[in-house]
């Protein structure tokens, strides 16, 4: 019956309290019963039968074993002086219980978890990788080496029809989640992406956005903070020489207000399906607005952008928006979407390279700097045509120059890639 249930399954097999030698001796004879991989824990406190037995039981036990079940046996570890070495406290062991596991001799007290530093006294424990001297409760090893879901706080599953782990984790944020949590409803923030944690509560805005506490902390809201904004926005214009003679007002809407006209120009620097701000032109369509005004006889007056957004978001939206002006106002016309989004798209990652630099970040938050990285990352990485034309032309931008690239996109109506 014994062999049937071990059936040369890997098992662990504890001996404890062994008083005589042929209790051992009837395990070394039937070791045929044992899966590779087996490990088997002696304990007894008759210390005669440990020192005048163990060696010659040891060899008879090991000769024959796979190589690979040897590895796991226990060694005779003995120093000059004939006594075993604790593998945990490196003292002799003289006398009493000791334990015999992945490959050393071990005081009973220390043989202990690497994690919670408590005695192992469990059947089953995991001892991973090529440190054998580095074992762990079961439980210890799932806490520190399974990944945990950031949204529910449970382990994510293992999935039953593969026997792996399988879960998803945001690229920038390194937030992990269940697979599950994409469809089940779980909110993200309109903002930076991260999924809502089902301990804590992002706020609602009016039209039914969602935004964590770090984008809340920031948000613009009111005209005199977005009025404070497009000033700075547009001084960093003027200092590249780039200004404006005409007055623009900028105009906080609620995603509704703003995506109702299916003509407006969506921004393609954050990868998401939402309408970020538009112009207005005089109550105008925008695309009969453009038109006009490429022959003269119309002026952008003010740009609808949605309120609630952080402050570093809002900014880097304004600077491609005004970009986007300022190509229109200064008679680059014709050209191709990759070039026209790509050169608004480094102008925005300018203000926000700008914003984040270390002599101007001084005032900022360690999550709001953490966001501004956040934003550029989504820049760099967009896989839509504006992010492609952002890597040539902030490529471009880079080795000539602001404005040799500029006056080469007026001339070619394409970006500079080797003059």
């Amino acid at each position: 019956m014994t062999k049937k249930c071990f059936n040369n399954k890997k098992v662990l097999l504890v001996l404890d309290g062994v008083d005589q030698l042929g209790q051992l001796a009837r395990v070394a004879g039937n070791k045929n019963w044992f899966g590779l991989g087996s490990r088997i824990i002696v304990t007894t406190r008759d210390e005669r039968l440990l020192e005048e037995h163990d060696h010659e039981l040891y060899d008879e036990f090991v000769e024959g074993l796979p190589e690979s079940l040897n590895l796991d046996s226990c060694p005779p570890c003995v120093n000059n002086d004939g006594f075993r070495v604790c593998a945990g406290c490196n003292r002799n062991i003289e006398r009493g219980r000791y334990l015999g596991c992945i490959g050393a001799f071990w005081h009973p007290e220390c043989f202990v978890c690497i994690s919670c530093n408590l005695p192992i006294t469990d059947l089953e424990f995991s001892a991973p990788g090529d440190d054998s001297h580095s074992p762990y409760h079961i439980s210890c090893y799932k806490a520190q080496h399974h990944p945990n879901c950031d949204v529910c706080k449970t382990f994510i599953p293992i999935r039953k029809s593969h026997g792996h782990i399988e879960y998803r984790q945001h690229p920038f944020w390194l937030q992990k989640y269940c697979p599950s949590h994409e469809r089940d409803g779980t909110p993200r923030c309109c903002s930076c992406e991260r999924m809502e944690p089902w301990a804590t509560k992002y706020f609602l805005l009016s039209d039914g956005r969602k935004q964590c506490s770090e984008c809340n902390d920031s948000e613009i809201m009111d005209d005199h903070k977005c009025n404070s904004l497009f000033l700075q926005v547009q001084a960093f214009f003027e200092d590249l020489d780039m200004k404006f003679e005409q007055q623009i007002q900028v105009i906080l809407v609620g995603r509704r207000t703003l995506n109702k006209d299916t003509e407006v120009e969506r921004l393609g620097h954050h990868n998401l399906s939402e309408t970020r701000a538009v112009f207005s032109p005089s109550a105008e369509p925008i695309v009969t607005s453009i038109l006009r005004m490429l022959k003269g006889h119309s002026r952008i007056t003010s740009i609808q952008m949605l309120y609630g957004l952080p402050r570093l978001l809002s900014g880097s939206i304004l600077a491609e928006m005004m970009m986007h002006a300022w190509l229109r106002l200064n008679g680059y016309r014709n050209l191709s979407p990759e070039v026209e989004f790509g050169i608004r798209q480094v102008l925005a990652y300018m203000w926000l390279d700008s914003e984040t630099s270390s002599g101007s970040s001084s005032t900022m938050s360690n999550e709001e700097k953490k966001l501004g990285e956040f934003f550029k990352h989504s820049i760099e990485t967009d896989t839509t045509i504006s992010g492609r034309g952002f890597r040539t032309g902030n490529q471009a931008v880079l080795r000539h120059g602001l404005w040799r690239t500029l006056d080469h996109i007026r001339t070619t109506g394409a970006f500079p890639i080797d003059l």
